[in-house]
C-alpha cells in the first residue's frame, strides 16, 4: 500500500470508490468479462453492408464528452482505441437512471476500466463506434493519468521525462503512442529468429544462471552466496561453456536466449542485465556462420519491418545480405594508417599512446588491440560489416586461424558503430584451451579483472572430444534497438535498471547545486 500523501484528485477518486461500494457496485469485481472484439479488428472488419455485429469490449477510459443524456467515450484496449456511444436510456432502460447519472457521469474517471456490450455502427461523422447497451465497472483507477493536451500548437502535461518513463513503464505504455509497438516488435524479432533456427533443425535449450565459475566471456560478474552449500556463486556472464558441453554430449545444433549479468557500467547501450542469444552448430566454421548470420538478420528485418532497411537516428541501415568482410588488421590500418601485424605488447602500447588512447601496464596484447579498434575503428562501421581474424590474445575460446597461428577464426558483426554479434570457429583442442586459460589467469594476476578463470570441468568435457563447431552470440537488446530504430537500450527494455528513487533524487539535487 502506497504511503505517499494523497493529492486532491487522488482523494476524490478514493471517495468515488467508496460511493460505488455504498451503491452496491464493486469497483474491483471478480466475475470474468468475456471480450469478443478488439478495437483494431472491429474497425478493420466493419462493413456498412454487413449484418449488425454484437460485441463485448473492455478497456480504459481515455477521454469522454458528456452531452446531457448521451456521451462519447474513447476506450483504449490492448490493440488500440475505439469510440463508444453511451445513451442514458439505452444502458438504463428502466426508471432507475443512477448508472448513468451518478456512476458514469460522476464516479467514473479517466483511466478507469469498463466493459461494454453493444453493437458496432458508423456515426454521422463516419467514425466506426460501439453503441453501448450495457456498461460494467471493471476497475477503478485511484491515480490520475498524465493526459497530454494540445493548445495553440503547444503540448502540455506530456509524460516524456526519460527517467519517469523508464521507472513507471506502466504509465508510459498507457499514455505514449508507439511505446507498446516497440515491445510488440521485440516479440516479432524473437519469433522470427526462433523460426529460422527451428527450421534449420536446431534445438532450444536452457542452461544454469547460477554458476560456480563465471565463464564464456571476459566481464566482471555479480557474486552471490548459496547458504546450504556455503559456496560463492556467480550470475552468468555467458552461457557459452554449457552450450559447448551439449555439443560434446551429442547435440548437433543448440541455441538459448539467456539472461546474462555483468557487473559493469550503464549507459545508452549497456544494462547490467541483458538478453543474449547464443547458438552452436557442429561441423561448421566461422565462414559458414557469417553466411548463416547475414541471412538470419535479413529475414528478421523483413519479418519485423516488411523491408530490409531500417532508419536509426540519421542513418538508414540495410540488412540486405551479403555483408562486407574486413580483417581486424585491415580495419585498424584503414582508419589509423598503422599496421599492427607482428607488433609485440610494448609496440602496441606505444602505438596506442601515439594515437591518443589511454592505456596502462595491466593491458596485454589483446586488450591493447581491442582499445585501438574500439577507439579508432568501431564507430566507423554503420552498415553491417563482419570484422574478422582477431589476434589470438583477444580470443581465448577461439580456434587458431588455419592460415596464420597468430590469429583466430573469429568475427564480430559491427552495425551502426557497435558490436552486434560475436562468433568463432570454436576451440576444441583441450590442451590448447587449457594453455589459453592459464594465460588468462596470468592476465588476472596482472590486474585484469575481466580475465577468465580456468573451468576444469569444461576442459574435461573437451577431453572427451568436441567435433568442429561454430558458435555465435548476438545481443538481443541491441538487435531490437536496430529493428525498431531506437538509440537507447532503455527504450527496448520494459524495466531497465534504475538508480533507487531516493538516491536518484539526491543525485539530481547535487547536480542542480553544481
Amino acid at each position: 500500500m502506497s504511503t505517499h500523501e494523497l493529492s486532491e484528485q487522488e482523494q476524490i477518486r478514493r471517495n468515488s470508490m467508496a460511493q460505488l461500494r455504498q451503491m452496491g457496485i464493486e469497483p474491483y469485481p471478480a466475475p470474468e468479462f468475456v471480450v469478443t472484439g478488439h478495437s483494431d479488428e472491429i474497425k478493420e472488419n466493419f462493413s456498412d453492408d454487413a449484418p449488425q455485429r454484437e460485441v463485448a469490449v473492455a478497456g480504459r477510459i481515455m477521454s469522454r464528452r458528456i452531452m446531457g443524456k448521451a456521451a462519447f467515450v474513447e476506450l483504449q484496449d490492448s490493440c488500440g482505441r475505439i469510440q463508444l456511444y453511451i445513451s442514458r436510456d439505452e444502458i438504463c432502460p428502466g426508471e432507475d437512471k443512477e448508472l448513468y447519472n451518478t456512476v458514469f457521469k460522476k464516479l467514473l474517471d479517466i483511466g478507469d476500466f469498463i466493459g461494454v456490450r453493444g453493437y458496432v455502427f458508423r456515426t454521422k461523422t463516419g467514425e466506426i463506434s460501439v453503441h453501448a447497451q450495457e456498461l460494467i465497472v471493471l476497475s477503478k483507477s485511484l491515480r490520475p493519468l498524465p493526459i497530454v493536451k494540445m493548445k495553440d500548437g503547444v503540448k502540455y502535461d506530456a509524460f516524456d521525462d526519460p527517467e519517469l518513463r523508464y521507472r513507471r513503464r506502466y504509465v508510459d505504455l498507457i499514455v505514449n503512442d508507439g511505446v507498446k509497438d516497440i515491445f510488440l516488435k521485440r516479440t516479432k524479432v524473437y519469433t522470427s529468429m526462433r523460426e529460422y533456427f527451428n527450421n534449420a533443425g536446431y534445438i532450444e535449450v536452457e542452461t544454469p544462471i547460477l554458476q560456480s565459475i563465471p565463464g564464456g566471456a571476459s566481464a566482471r560478474p555479480f557474486i552471490t552466496h548459496h547458504n546450504a552449500l556455503d559456496i560463492p556463486l556467480y550470475l552468468r556472464i555467458a552461457d557459452e561453456l554449457y552450450l559447448k558441453r551439449l555439443i560434446v554430449g551429442g547435440f548437433e545444433g543448440v541455441y538459448e536466449f539467456s539472461k546474462n549479468f555483468r557487473n559493469e557500467g550503464m549507459d545508452r547501450t549497456h544494462n547490467p542485465e541483458f538478453t543474449c542469444m547464443e547458438i552452436y552448430v557442429a561441423y561448421k566454421d566461422y565462414n559458414w556462420m557469417m553466411t548463416f548470420t547475414e541471412h538470419m538478420l535479413e529475414k528478421i528485418c523483413l519479418d519485423v519491418n516488411g523491408t530490409t532497411e531500417v532508419k536509426v537516428g540519421d542513418n538508414v541501415i540495410s540488412f540486405k545480405a551479403p555483408f562486407p568482410r574486413v580483417t581486424m588488421a585491415q580495419a585498424i590500418k584503414e582508419h589509423t594508417g598503422v599496421d599492427i601485424t607482428g607488433m609485440n605488447e610494448d609496440q602496441l602500447r606505444d602505438t596506442a599512446r601515439s594515437l591518443g588512447i589511454e592505456v596502462d601496464a595491466t593491458m596485454g596484447k589483446g586488450k591493447l588491440i581491442d582499445e585501438i579498434f574500439g577507439e579508432k575503428c568501431e564507430g566507423k562501421y554503420i552498415q553491417p560489416t563482419f570484422i574478422t581474424d582477431y589476434p589470438i590474445e583477444m580470443s581465448p575460446l577461439t580456434k587458431r586461424h588455419r592460415d596464420n597461428p597468430e590469429l583466430t577464426e573469429r568475427f564480430e558483426l559491427m552495425v551502426n558503430g557497435k558490436e552486434l554479434a560475436n562468433a568463432y570457429s570454436e576451440l576444441n583442442d583441450p590442451i590448447d584451451q587449457y594453455e589459453r586459460f592459464v594465460e588468462q589467469m596470468r592476465l588476472g594476476e596482472k590486474g585484469d579483472d575481466e580475465a577468465m578463470i580456468i573451468d576444469a570441468d569444461f576442459i574435461r568435457a573437451l577431453e572427451y572430444g568436441m567435433p568442429p563447431t561454430s558458435g555465435m552470440g548476438i545481443g538481443m537488446d541491441r538487435l531490437v534497438m536496430l529493428m525498431t530504430g531506437q538509440t537507447a537500450i532503455q527504450e527496448v527494455l520494459l524495466f531497465p535498471q534504475m538508480r533507487p528513487e531516493k538516491r536518484a533524487a539526491a543525485a539530481k539535487e547535487e547536480g542542480d547545486e553544481e
